[in-house]
């Protein structure tokens, strides 16, 4: 496995821009997955402004150094011998939440649950489908999550994000195109620090029923018990992922420890002890045997980072 060995210039660097326990050398990043799987990372920092977050981008410039922006850790899944230079770890750190009106500004570190619930608190409604999912505001945005037929896309007004070259810079939601799983985000190497929702005010009896529905749903149907990355597969035109793989048999499959969960067919988990390779291993054997039976050709959803 080739690593980036500490440079004690660039660890320096690291050290005047971020403070103590938020800089990390050689960290598992099973530690940071909802996965519970992945290799260490040469460096992980947790910046807690726009501003470190452009000194950390400019430094691993300097350096020649490669970074990978991850946020709670959801719909990803790292590679065994992990990832070779710096992760930057967008969480609590960066995680504030604020309103002005029927306006919700949420740092881009904040759970989504955290800001699904704080809107309600308040009376703001138009977030409630989005109360269970796991991850951070702004993966959320990055990749335009949705349940129940919502999506995060339908209500950012704005966001500030970080171009590759450390400057500062405001989307509107135009912008941001967003798509099926897809925002500009995923093309342009900016990276999001700031969301801006318009929300709109709202019943909050109604809205306290609509969260609780969407839970129990949640928790009757998937298996949030289990270590997983969420939902695996991309909607296929015309399907459902997870119904074509339960038709194809599959519920309960394993390999090592990933299996296709047998409480909902469109989630892989870790039932103990899983590696990424058994993922990989699992994601590959279901896409052929659901191709071979229905033609059909499974796109995963989960982000795959690092070496291999």
């Amino acid at each position: 496995m080739q690593k980036i060995k500490v440079r004690e210039d660039f660890y320096g660097q690291l050290q005047k821009i971020i403070a103590g326990p938020r800089l990390l050398i050689d960290e598992p990043m099973a530690k940071h997955t909802t996965f519970r799987i992945g290799g260490p990372a040469d460096y992980l920092v947790r910046p807690a402004s726009a501003r470190e977050v452009a000194a950390v981008l400019a430094a691993a410039g300097r350096h020649g150094v490669p970074v990978v922006v991850l946020g709670n850790g959801s719909n990803v899944l790292v590679r065994d011998k992990g990832i070779r230079g710096l992760v930057l770890k967008l969480d609590a750190a960066m995680g504030e939440i604020s309103h002005n009106g029927a306006t919700v500004k949420a740092g881009a570190g904040a759970a989504l649950g955290d800001v699904a619930r704080y809107a309600g608190s308040i009376g703001l409604t138009g977030l409630e489908f989005a109360v269970g999912i796991p991850g951070s505001i702004g993966g959320a945005v990055f990749m335009n999550a949705g349940a129940y037929d919502g999506e995060i896309g339908c209500l950012v007004a704005a966001v500030t994000a970080v171009s590759p070259d450390g400057r500062l810079q405001r989307f509107g939601h135009a912008d941001i195109r967003f798509g099926y799983r897809d925002s500009i985000f995923q093309h342009n190497g900016c990276i999001i620090c700031e969301v801006e929702l318009a929300l709109a005010a709202g019943d909050d009896t109604a809205i306290g029923s609509k969260m609780s529905d969407y839970t129990c749903r949640r928790e009757a149907k998937q298996p949030i018990e289990l270590p997983s990355a969420g939902s695996t597969f991309k909607r296929p035109p015309g399907y459902f992922a997870g119904t074509l793989i339960e038709q194809a048999g599959l519920k309960g499959f394993r390999i090592g420890g990933a299996e296709v969960s047998g409480k909902h067919a469109g989630f892989i988990v870790n039932v103990g002890g899983a590696t990424a390779a058994d993922v990989l291993a699992l994601i590959k054997e279901v896409q052929r045997q659901v191709f071979e039976r229905f033609g059909v050709r499974l796109q995963p959803e989960v982000r795959i980072f690092g070496e291999e």
